[in-house]
């Protein structure tokens, strides 16, 4: 009779839910609709320690990023991703065979249900600027090491197909994980960049970000400092090697790139020239505060207490202290605020709401850009710098940065500088209608011609 009792509750388990054996394999999903739809793979395996997950996003090229710990048990699926800035969390469906969940990041939680068959990707907009092999250039795969933070880093070096010695210049992507080739909805902007360049007659490397694809480190423990210290690696890899001028190195940054390449240049003789594209000329603390105006998405019922409520939750997050102590008193604010209660309502996710706008504010990478001012790296640059923005730019705004950008040059007695608005150009130099993120995919043109011309005639000026 117990025999009997234990091999129906067996067939029962077996039949009402799934086992921490099934559950390893591959699980596809989709965010977003239509053309838009952003493919997430998760590959859960067993480990020594139980259960290990890592995850794909095809169309950023994004491939093997490693969570930090997978838990299965009564039907319900964690993925804690939070190296990575995210959550997964689902419950698996016996009727449908799928797993019912949301993708959580920061205060965002998103509808993603996923299912072991697999999910075969939309064909690819055109993307006609994205050379295609083979190239008139050489490609080689190369590894160089950050020892300060025992970071080994792989990316791809383009060499000219004709001469000896070239100059060089290292391309440095904006904030969040991103491959080298800076892959953004099917667009590779780095790629091209890295094309129209060493076609030009420049050596060009770029790589892979720490933890992204084939480069080692965690991306979350790091911040603008630390991706400094990448590119001070990069500029050594370069010196080390016969072909290479290492008199005429260069460093081209967008958005955080363009905040890097000041920092490096202010404190290495070894840069020769820098490129700012869409790079910020005030404090991390003031960009983040105009960010949630020109970013939120729609329009609020009262801009000044908007406005007041932004600043309030800034100033609790960017003050000094243990970062224990400063997300009490932020979740404390977001409590008790009365904008923020008029507007989240009576939702049921206002609780985790709150938990991820917390960990949002006081991450290790954003409180140091809080505190962070490109204006005081840029008035210790005395190579030349070329810095271009969009006029149509949403996230990094023209006319204020580029006002800071030129102060902080002129102050620090910069001779060789050009401040230029681009006319009609968005975040990532794309011509566009509004500026808008949602055109980014839409868009099929990745750089604009001309801003590519700008970039390398004012380079190939000052390497003759």
């Amino acid at each position: 009779m117990t025999r009997a009792l234990i091999l129906l509750a067996l067939a029962l388990m077996t039949a009402i839910g799934l086992s921490a054996q099934q559950i390893t394999g591959d699980w596809y999903g989709e965010l977003g609709s239509g053309e838009q739809k952003m493919q997430f793979i998760f590959h859960v395996n067993k480990s020594a320690d139980g259960l290990q997950t890592t995850m794909d996003i095809p169309i950023r090229s994004l491939k093997g990023i490693k969570t930090q710990k997978t838990t299965f048990s009564n039907n319900q699926l964690h993925i804690d991703g939070k190296n990575f800035g995210f959550e997964y969390k689902g419950v698996y469906d016996s009727a449908t065979k799928q797993m019912n969940g949301h993708m959580i990041e920061g205060p965002n939680q998103v509808p993603l249900n996923l299912q072991q068959e697999k999910i075969e990707i939309a064909r690819k907009k055109a993307r006609p600027q994205e050379p295609i092999k083979p190239y008139p250039y050489k490609a080689e795969e190369v590894k160089f090491y950050n020892e300060k933070d025992d970071v080994k880093l792989a990316g791809t070096l383009t060499l000219p197909s004709e001469g000896s010695k070239y100059p060089a210049v290292i391309l440095i992507t904006g904030s969040g994980p991103q491959n080298r080739d800076e892959e953004i909805f099917g667009h590779k902007p780095f790629l091209v960049l890295a094309d129209h360049l060493t076609k030009l007659g420049i050596a060009v490397l770029r790589y892979d970000d720490r933890g992204v694809n084939e480069s080692t480190g965690t991306f979350t423990e790091a911040t603008t400092a630390d991706f400094a210290t990448d590119v001070e690696s990069a500029i050594e890899y370069l010196k080390t090697r016969d072909d290479i001028d290492p008199n005429q190195i260069g460093l081209i940054g967008h958005s955080e790139g363009g905040i890097i390449a000041p920092l490096v240049a202010s404190k290495s003789n070894d840069v020769n020239f820098i490129v700012l594209l869409a790079g910020t000329g005030v404090s991390g603390y003031e960009t983040s505060r105009i960010q949630a105006r020109t970013l939120r998405g729609g329009p609020v019922p009262d801009e000044e207490a908007f406005d007041k409520f932004i600043t309030d939750a800034l100033d609790i997050a960017s003050a000094k202290g243990e970062v224990d102590q400063i997300q009490k008193e932020l979740t404390a604010f977001y409590n008790n605020s009365p904008f923020f209660n008029a507007m989240a309502g009576e939702s049921p996710q206002k609780e985790q709401i709150v938990k991820g706008l917390v960990e949002m504010r006081t991450t290790k990478w954003i409180r140091y850009f809080y505190h962070y001012n490109p204006a005081d790296a840029l008035e210790k640059v005395s190579c030349p710098v070329l810095s271009l923005n969009g006029t149509k730019d949403q996230q990094v705004l023209a006319e204020v940065n580029q006002r800071g950008i030129r102060e902080a040059l002129e102050k620090g007695g910069n001779q060789d500088f050009q401040v230029v608005a681009l006319e009609g150009m968005n975040h990532f130099f794309q011509e566009a209608e509004t500026g808008a993120m949602s055109e980014y995919d839409d868009i099929e043109e990745t750089i604009s011609p001309k801003a590519l011309t700008m970039i390398s005639s004012w380079i190939l000026e000052r390497v003759k």
